[in-house]
């Protein structure tokens, strides 16, 4: 069995070496299936809204994960929150009344109003709103820099654990991108595993999570 950390490989041969239900929290962000592009916006939509350019990912966004993928992270986890399922709910065959919306006060763009994620828990929808908009974000003092199309911020994590994790949880995290939920994992003291599949956003999302660790255990001693 794995030990936890963080991995460069796929995160289907990566579950299987965890038994039944060993992690407490999977909170996911797989590939939607919507054909982003570099930019982080849907091919052939306006262009209102302009980004900067990345590298390319593994699979470019064409496809959603498979059935297969769901059965596995429903196998090694008892918990889960998965974004972007209201593109392929039909790949969950599970009801909840539990979703979460991140406003993302995006204003008058061509982006997403709001990201939507899928629960495996019985609470009401909960919502969650924070600015992020290319160089527009919520907390301007301490802006994150990008690094990966699909980006999400670390607060929106932070704000995932304190809502609906426990301390001593076990998490998972099988598309790692941009490496924001690691960065909350470590910072909240939970221990995690995480996959990346493509090897140059393995790296970049590395390098930005150890300097993240090492600069936030630099402050306990300031």
């Amino acid at each position: 069995m794995l030990d936890f950390g963080y991995y460069n490989m796929d995160c289907m041969d990566g579950m299987k070496e965890f038994p039944d239900q060993y992690f407490d929290l999977a909170v996911v962000d797989p590939p939607y299936g919507i054909n982003v592009d570099t930019n982080g916006r849907k091919k052939k939509r306006s262009k209102l809204a302009i980004a900067r350019d990345y590298k390319p990912f593994a699979g470019g966004d064409k496809e959603p994960p498979d059935e297969a993928y769901f059965r596995e992270l429903f196998r090694v986890s008892k918990n889960q929150i998965i974004f972007g399922a209201n593109h392929f709910i039909s790949k969950i065959p599970y009801d909840s009344p539990c979703w979460i919306v991140w406003d993302k006060d995006n204003g008058a763009t061509d982006f997403a109003d709001c990201e939507l994620a899928w629960t495996s828990f019985g609470k009401s929808v909960k919502k969650f709103k924070y600015t992020w908009n290319g160089m527009r974000q919520e907390n301007m003092k301490h802006k994150e820099y990008r690094i990966h199309p699909t980006q999400k911020p670390v607060a929106l994590y932070r704000w995932i654990l304190a809502t609906f994790a426990k301390q001593g949880d076990r998490l998972l995290d099988t598309h790692v991108g941009s490496a924001s939920s690691l960065i909350a994992f470590d910072e909240a003291g939970y221990r995690f595993v995480g996959f990346e599949k493509d090897k140059y956003y393995y790296d970049l999302s590395n390098k930005r999570y150890r300097q993240e660790a090492a600069q936030m255990k630099l402050t306990d001693f300031l």
